[in-house]
């Protein structure tokens, strides 16, 4: 029975060490909202702000599937990026300040943090890449 508590002792410790293990590919993630807003500030690009969990499954197929795809990492300049935990203590005025009650929640914001839009829930490379040119669109207009 020890060695069972122990065991799943490591593995729960463990959990916060692969939330941000992102594939090969992957766009330079931040880690919180203030980081990314410096940097979209300085950069003049508009942000892809990611909420999350680890133990999240639709959450862990985009990490694995969509962010690091060929289709999306086309567009990973255009974009400053955040990929925040929601279980972070941390994090949790920027989820309460975005509405985030279902995840994944992504907001897409230009680069002074006003929104252009949200998506709630997975998708698709081909779709994320579809949004990702329409919060250009937008941003160039804002």
């Amino acid at each position: 029975m020890k060695k069972l508590l122990l065991s799943l002792t490591a593995a729960l410790l463990a959990l916060p060490a692969f939330a941000g293990d992102f594939p090969k590919g992957s766009p330079a993630f931040e880690h919180t909202l203030a980081k990314v807003e410096a940097k979209a500030k300085a950069s003049g690009k508009p942000m892809v702000v990611v909420f999350s969990a680890v133990w999240c499954p639709p959450c862990q197929a985009m990490k694995k599937e969509v962010y690091p795809s060929a289709e999306v990492a086309a567009m990973h300049d255009k974009f400053e990026w955040a990929y925040i935990d929601v279980d972070e203590e941390g994090n949790a005025e920027a989820a309460k300040k975005f509405g985030v009650q279902g995840i994944p929640h992504i907001e897409f914001l230009d680069n002074s943090g006003k929104s252009l839009g949200n998506q709630v829930g997975s998708t698709s490379p081909g779709d994320f890449v579809a949004t990702l040119k329409k919060t250009l669109t937008k941003a160039s207009k804002s």
